[in-house]
């Protein structure tokens, strides 16, 4: 069986999407799999010690806009520095992914566009009018997959999916997970490929 990574991303993290389609070029190199989970970062800062943006030390806000102007350029990548809808609930995107992964959808495409829609395209990714578009762009039925991810089981798949980042040791987004080793950060993706060398 091929060696798989489980990736805990959220879709309104630059760094998520700074690193999605390096990590699935990583995984192809080697013939990895990835087990895609979109989470919610809402219900992992408060039991790993970590603040919203907005509660942040003024430091570290304005290191972290050094970082954003450093990263996009360095890796080709367009990104807004402050897009319009952000701040902006992630749960949404995240049901709605989930739903198409639990449908047998592979994710990867539909999440990038989540991704992209928010850091490139000044969309607002918490609107559902916004989601059916884009599920609908990735040739998924956007109204139906919207119904069920935002039925009572699209919730508890958001749960479920926090719940097993939480259990491994999962604290911030981007994490990936390679044979119970955690790598957090887009910018450790040089470190995961290591390690899948020597797996």
């Amino acid at each position: 069986m091929p060696t798989t990574i489980r990736y805990y991303y959220t879709h309104v993290s630059p760094w998520s999407y700074l690193g999605h389609a390096r990590l699935g070029e990583i995984a192809a190199r080697h013939g990895a799999r990835i087990d895609y989970v979109p989470i919610t970062l809402g219900a992992i800062f408060p039991r790993t010690g970590g603040l919203p943006l907005a509660k942040r030390a003024p430091e570290r806000q304005a290191y972290r806009m050094a970082e954003l102007r450093r990263w996009p350029q360095r890796l080709g990548i367009a990104l807004n520095l402050e897009p319009a809808h952000f701040p902006t609930d992630d749960r949404p995107a995240a049901r709605l992914a989930l739903t198409a992964k639990a449908q047998g959808h592979d994710i990867a495409g539909l999440s990038l566009a989540l991704m992209r829609a928010c850091w490139a395209e000044e969309r607002d990714i918490a609107d559902p009018g916004t989601l059916r578009e884009i599920a609908a762009a990735c040739g998924l039925d956007g109204a139906a997959l919207l119904e069920d991810a935002e039925s009572g089981a699209g919730q508890q798949r958001l749960d479920e999916a926090c719940q097993a980042a939480l259990a491994d040791g999962c604290f911030g987004a981007p994490w990936y997970l390679l044979d119970g080793e955690p790598f957090w950060g887009q910018d450790r993706l040089e470190l995961l490929e290591e390690a899948l060398e020597n797996t």
